[in-house]
């Protein structure tokens, strides 16, 4: 019986499509990341001879198993697009190569950009923690942190041709259109109701703010989707909640004790009243803190809509991730954090 070919020989398959100069292409240095929830990731060189000449380059593929985290509310081709109306701005952000909505190729929709030379360590683990924290003493790494942040809040966002993202109405627009999308995914998950996920969710809606200025905004800036190198930020990545909305979101998200778990550093990486001040002289905008009070409730909400939908997957036996079965005890966990949040 005539051997099934991998994935790296469909891989190699299509680079020939792409590369058709390219002799005796292989790849090396083959890793299947653990770090995407939504995608498949896999990182490698590609090397080859073009004209006599060695040649080596970096990819990273990110494909669609068809049993993602965020269900129908993640577009490889958003994420595509958006990367590359990023390339020509000030914004740091990978080289995005090709997209590929044949799902015969390799098994599932796929788009390649290229391997960025740095590290998105893991911020949550011990030698991610002290990794971030001995780099803000070092003290480049911080101000690079705040730099691209505001890279992303200061782009013109209308010029870059972003606005096929979906762009908000004037006042309460954006945070019901939050709501009203991580609501469709908690409807989609859950098989029982949760009550205090539904007082939160009213709330969300009898409290929304008005935004002071739309802008571009990242939707999960923090470290670990940041890769680093030389203390500074080379890339953003994952670009899955990208939206046209408040910059609050976004510096919510950094003030949010979700991504530091007890480091006193704001996403293990940069202090308080630094990043306020710094945050606030490169953009011009004032931090609204009851804005971004109400966006931390709302992503725990998100957070909540996550994990009903990871769980979900693997109870359905949709996903054999063991990750997502984990997620079953987080689900208590956020809403008891939001009920506090809230005051009950």
């Amino acid at each position: 019986m005539a051997q099934q070919p991998t994935i790296q020989d469909r891989i190699v398959d299509y680079l020939k499509t792409r590369l058709p100069e390219a002799h005796d292409l292989v790849l090396t240095d083959w890793v299947q990341t653990a770090v995407g929830w939504s995608h498949e990731i896999f990182v490698f060189y590609a090397n080859w001879s073009e004209d006599g000449r060695p040649m080596r380059r970096g990819f990273c593929l990110r494909k669609d198993p068809g049993t993602g985290l965020l269900r129908e509310l993640s577009s490889l081709k958003e994420q595509f697009l958006v990367i590359k109306a990023l390339e020509p701005t000030a914004a740091p952000t990978p080289k995005v190569y090709w997209l590929e909505e044949d799902p015969a190729l390799i098994g599932g929709p796929f788009l390649v950009m290229e391997k960025v030379e740095g590290e998105a360590t893991n911020p949550w683990s011990r030698a991610g923690k002290q990794f971030y924290a001995e780099a803000a003493k070092r003290g480049k790494l911080p101000r690079s942190f705040v730099e691209a942040l505001a890279s992303l809040h200061n782009l013109d966002w209308r010029a870059a041709g972003l606005d096929f993202i979906g762009v908000p109405g004037p006042g309460k627009d954006f945070a019901l259109r939050e709501i009203a999308k991580w609501e469709s995914l908690i409807h989609a998950s859950s098989k029982k109701p949760e009550p205090i996920l539904s007082e939160v969710i009213m709330w969300l809606k009898a409290n929304a703010p008005p935004v002071q200025r739309l802008a571009f905004v990242h939707g999960a800036y923090r470290t670990g989707n940041l890769m680093i190198k030389d203390d500074a930020i080379a890339a953003i990545i994952d670009w899955e909640l990208q939206v046209i909305g408040d910059p609050m979101y976004d510096v919510a998200y950094v003030l949010s004790d979700l991504n530091r778990e007890g480091s006193p550093l704001l996403s293990c990486v940069v202090e308080r009243d630094f990043f306020i001040d710094y945050y606030q002289r490169l953009t011009g905008l004032a931090i609204d803190f009851d804005a971004c009070r109400y966006y931390q409730v709302l992503y725990l909400m998100r957070t909540a809509a996550f994990w009903l939908s990871a769980s979900g997957l693997f109870a359905e036996g949709r996903s054999k991730d063991l990750r997502l079965a984990r997620t079953t005890y987080s689900v208590p966990v956020v809403l008891d954090m939001a009920a506090r949040a809230l005051g009950f």
